[in-house]
């Protein structure tokens, strides 16, 4: 008896792991440069309070009751979420929906972590882009100088608006592609004595 050998699949049908690693890496990468885009975003939109030098070295508020920080946090969340929001939707398209298994739980893991890295360099970036100016003003600036704080995020658990909006998007997408594909039920025959 002649047996055929077997053929192995064609390549390029299934994604290999790799290739699922290569997505990981590129989304947690891809994350990175977007909390960079956020916290320049986040620099230029924020409001920030006045300070008044009163001495070398020290300052303070100018206005007590302004409402810069929590207004600069509303700004920092509003960012993560469109950011988490665009990160769930591209990185599904991209990179989960072709993938099956395992690779797919890796490339959605490394999405919701890129994520949570993108929050936290939006945050650095945000802080340290005014840093020097504010730490120059405080250092050299006459009694009286009047010049703005840096920014500063009060509420840290906006942080995690960022991998939560991604992961929202990834799990509605997942269960609009499971309904989509799940069979049509079939039509119950009418009982006795009903018509169709």
């Amino acid at each position: 008896m002649v047996t055929e050998p077997q053929r192995s699949p064609l390549p390029g049908k299934r994604p290999s792991a790799w290739s699922a690693v290569a997505w990981g890496v590129a989304a947690l990468a891809g994350s990175a440069v977007l909390g960079l885009l956020g916290g320049l975003i986040w620099e230029l939109v924020a409001p920030r309070a006045t300070l008044q030098e009163i001495g070398a070295g020290t300052a303070e508020l100018v206005n007590a009751e302004t409402r810069a920080f929590i207004t600069a946090d509303v700004w920092f969340c509003g960012i993560a979420v469109v950011a988490g929001l665009l990160t769930g939707m591209l990185g599904y398209r991209f990179a989960v929906a072709a993938r099956t298994g395992v690779a797919r739980a890796l490339v959605v893991s490394c999405l919701i972590l890129g994520g949570l890295a993108a929050s936290l360099v939006m945050l650095w970036l945000g802080e340290q882009i005014g840093q020097s100016g504010y730490e120059q003003h405080l250092a050299s600036s006459p009694n009286g100088t009047l010049f703005p704080a840096t920014l500063a995020l009060g509420a840290r658990s906006a942080l995690a608006f960022w991998p939560l909006f991604t992961a929202i998007v990834l799990l509605v997408a997942e269960w609009g592609t499971r309904a989509t594909q799940e069979p049509a039920g079939q039509a119950v025959p009418p009982g006795p004595g009903l018509t169709p």
